[in-house]
């Protein structure tokens, strides 16, 4: 059985389709290079074939190579990994560039074979890489297809000749957003662009009558022709060489140096502009081993594709029936309501808004209408749509419309008797069978089931804001909840489309038990003189979106003061974080509550947009005489947030350490480049962990005290993703 197989028609077309059986969409593997060759050479010497059309057995055309291969691609490749991935690449940039030469002379560019590729559908990186060695695409004209090379979103970049191809083709500036941000296109914007050459309604017919009809001068590529100039200039030339410095600002501008892939793209596109095309393949390839040999690649793909996909598949899914949500009510018709109401009915379930008042219920379900009116001005959303979506909302006062509902989420006031009035309340209207969800950031799951009469059916779904964006559902177990429980909860999160963590109850659960260490830090290094410009700039540069301070300001200086306060009251004397409070109350007593307010750490203008760090800043906290290193502040910034997840998988709040990473990168963007916290510290070692922890702990106090997991880990020599890592508590 292979993925490619050849046929040959009367009229000398030679067809190879691609059709990867048992998977929905084809994904190219080591193996399929073999079968794509085999069948390319075999094409290229038959004297009967005129012209040959690569195409796809399936309604798609590819996703590309398939992750899984790519993540261990440096550890098969022996004892020189560099070596054999360097190998292994061009031997793969040798068939596609015989697809590409065809059997041209090389002297005359003449006798080659015309080689049209057909684009039924979807086309993903090496999916799009191999069209771009053929001599004309066709796609379908299909608007739901993407077209594009989105490689750089896990922590990699078009290595198979993607790159210098479609940097040569549109010129450095012109390709930078499909290079440079993964950009995907539908086919007519694609055309536009110039990613591809036609748009057909047969594609087939058409390339068919293409591969008939072309000329040699149809078929050659315009670097293989004399003269080639690449388009908006090369490096040497003024427009180019403004281009290219123009785009190393705007990669460390975004990336600020974190994330080695954007950086190797840019230096293969650059030092690929300056020689002969063959070379510049060559040069590609030696920036993707590069890019392949760093541990952030793995780590990416390890926690952005095969972990994230696996627990959206239900990896730690309970063994029981299907849960599949049919009508799910949603209680509090405030942000995050009507968020969850949003994505709730654009899945397809039917939602049932309620708010104390109709108004409150109306202006919930408003908010998904304002949503899908964005997406019928970006020709996203049609009216049909729109219609049906909103169709599936009923907002509404009244708690008897919950009857029927298989699932409801409560997402009212966070107050404990708020809460338990409303448990009560609609557990009295419901079926026996429904599943009753909280939608908390901080509240024990625990003590909020003590008011539902079915305690086994009680569990906690925590949402991220804005939930129609963000990726991540925290779903948090109490002490008495029960298996169904958790897997309807994980199949409501398959079915709006998010990825899910399953966490045990403990206060904050786990993500916000990381990321408030990491504001308070910051807060905490300004009470001590530190500069608030070194402490965002020092978060930034390790990969944060957004620094301490600037992330305390979006998410309101008022939570974190009623945070503080429902943390002290709960711990007493051992409550750790007075001098934060002392930082944080005097901005609260001021009227500076964050952007909502356009007053915090920083600046706003009227319109809300931040304007940079507060003016008097300084004046309130004066800056220490002598301050700290750089790598000093980023070890306290990362720690503070590491040490609490390890302390999580400790305490047995984390079971799995890929729902720690991946939770750790789409709940709060903890440094993507790591793969998370525990990919992070297997990136860093154990021992120099154990070690800075130590250091950190001696100067700044016991919230920098090295876990037990980490001092045995230091060591035994183990890591957390090897033979020997701890998977839970």
């Amino acid at each position: 059985m292979t993925d490619f197989t050849l046929t040959k028609d009367a009229d000398g077309v030679a067809t190879i389709t691609w059709d990867v059986k048992g998977k929905s969409m084809n994904v190219l593997s080591l193996e399929g290079w073999d079968d794509l060759d085999a069948c390319v050479t075999d094409a290229l010497a038959d004297d009967a074939v005129k012209g040959i059309i690569i195409t796809s057995g399936k309604d798609t055309f590819a996703g590309g190579m398939d992750l899984n291969v790519i993540a261990k691609m440096k550890a098969m490749s022996g004892d020189d990994p560099a070596k054999g991935l360097m190998d292994g690449l061009m031997k793969s940039h040798a068939i596609l560039r015989r697809i590409e030469r065809a059997n041209m002379d090389p002297k005359t560019n003449k006798g080659g074979k015309p080689v049209a590729c057909v684009l039924p559908g979807t086309a993903l990186g090496i999916g799009f890489e191999i069209p771009l060695a053929c001599h004309r695409i066709f796609a379908a004209d299909n608007p739901k297809a993407k077209i594009g090379l989105p490689e750089i979103m896990v922590g990699i970049f078009p290595g198979m000749g993607g790159t210098t191809r479609l940097s040569k083709k549109l010129g450095a500036m012109a390709a930078s957003p499909f290079l440079l941000e993964g950009k995907l296109s539908d086919p007519q914007r694609a055309k536009a662009a110039g990613l591809i050459d036609e748009v057909s309604a047969d594609p087939m017919a058409d390339a068919r009558a293409w591969v008939l009809s072309a000329t040699d001068a149809d078929i050659v590529k315009p670097w293989d022709q004399k003269g080639y100039k690449m388009p908006g200039g090369a490096p040497y030339h003024p427009a180019g060489f403004m281009t290219f410095v123009g785009a190393s600002a705007m990669v460390n501008g975004k990336t600020q140096g974190a994330f080695p892939a954007a950086k190797a793209l840019l230096s293969a596109v650059y030092e690929g502009a300056l020689v002969p095309f063959d070379t510049a393949l060559r040069i590609e390839a030696r920036w993707f081993t590069h890019v392949l040999m760093n541990p952030s690649s793995e780590a990416m793909i390890r926690s952005l594709f095969i972990n994230k996909e696996a627990l959206e598949k239900g990896a730690n899914r309970p063994d029981a029936p299907d849960q599949k949500v049919a009508k799910v009510g949603i209680l509090g018709a405030g942000m995050m309501g009507a968020g969850i109401a949003y994505v709730s009915a654009n899945a397809g379930i039917e939602v049932v808004l309620i708010d104390r008042e109709q108004a409150a219920a109306d202006k919930g379900r408003a908010y998904s209408e304002g949503l899908l009116d964005k997406g019928m001005a970006r020709k996203k959303v049609t009216a049909e749509k729109k219609a049906e979506v909103l169709g599936r909302i009923t907002a509404t006062t009244d708690l008897q419309a919950l009857k029927g509902c298989d699932l409801i989420v409560e997402a009212v006031f966070e107050d404990v008797g708020v809460k338990a009035e409303m448990t009560k309340a609609v557990e009295a209207i419901v079926g026996d069978d429904c599943i009753f969800a909280t939608n908390t950031s901080t509240l024990p799951i625990t003590e909020l089931a003590k008011a539902s009469v079915r305690p086994a059916q009680f569990i906690g779904i925590h949402f991220f804001s804005p939930v129609d964006k963000m990726l991540l559902v925290e779903i948090i177990k109490g002490k008495e909840t029960g298996d169904r429980a958790v897997a309807k909860s994980l199949d409501f999160v398959r079915q709006i489309r998010k990825t899910p963590i399953v966490v045990n109850d403990a206060r904050f659960f786990y993500a916000n038990r990381c990321i408030i260490p990491y504001i308070n830090e910051g807060i905490r290094m300004v009470a001590e003189g530190v500069s608030p410009s070194l402490i965002e700039n020092a978060a930034k540069q390790l990969g944060f979106p957004l620094g301490p301070l600037q992330l305390v300001d979006e998410t309101s200086i008022d939570l974190g003061v009623k945070i503080a306060k429902a943390t002290k009251a709960a711990m007493g004397d051992a409550y750790p974080d007075g001098a934060v409070d002392e930082v944080l109350f005097a901005f609260a007593d001021a009227g500076r509550l964050g952007r909502k307010s356009s007053a915090g750490f920083y600046d706003y203008d009227d319109k809300g947009k931040r304007q940079g760090l507060w003016s008097e800043l300084g004046a309130r906290y004066p800056l220490a005489e002598d301050q700290p290193d750089l790598h000093e502040v980023q070890n306290r910034l990362m720690f503070a947030q590491v040490l609490e997840a390890v302390r999580a998988l400790e305490e047995g709040v984390l079971e799995d350490i890929r729902e720690g990473d991946v939770g750790a990168i789409l709940g709060w963007g903890f440094a993507p480049w790591s793969g998370g916290p525990f990919s992070w510290l297997d990136i860093v070692g154990a021992p120099w962990a154990a070690e800075t922890t130590g250091a950190l702990a001696a100067k700044y106090g016991d919230r920098f005290a090295t876990p037990k997991t980490l001092t045995e880990m230091a060591a035994s020599g183990a890591t957390f993703y090897g033979s020997a890592a701890p998977k839970a508590a």
